[in-house]
């Protein structure tokens, strides 16, 4: 449900898997193992920093490349 209006510079949970292309349960996994911090929102609607999200899909695209 994306109907909240977030702050210029953060991503949805819904937009952050889209960017990683993996599903929400490995938003909540990758945040549980410390790589990605929640930067405001609500405990259920969360928000991650653009910054974040963009570093972790960089390394994960140079992690796939190797």
């Amino acid at each position: 449900m994306e109907s909240q209006i977030i702050r210029p510079g953060h991503l949805t949970a819904h937009q952050t898997a889209r960017q990683l292309g993996i599903g929400l349960d490995g938003v909540r996994q990758l945040v549980r193992r410390g790589r990605l911090k929640r930067s405001g929102g609500s405990p259920r609607q969360p928000w991650y920093a653009v910054q974040d999200v963009a570093a972790l899909a960089a390394e994960r695209q140079t992690g796939k490349a190797a």
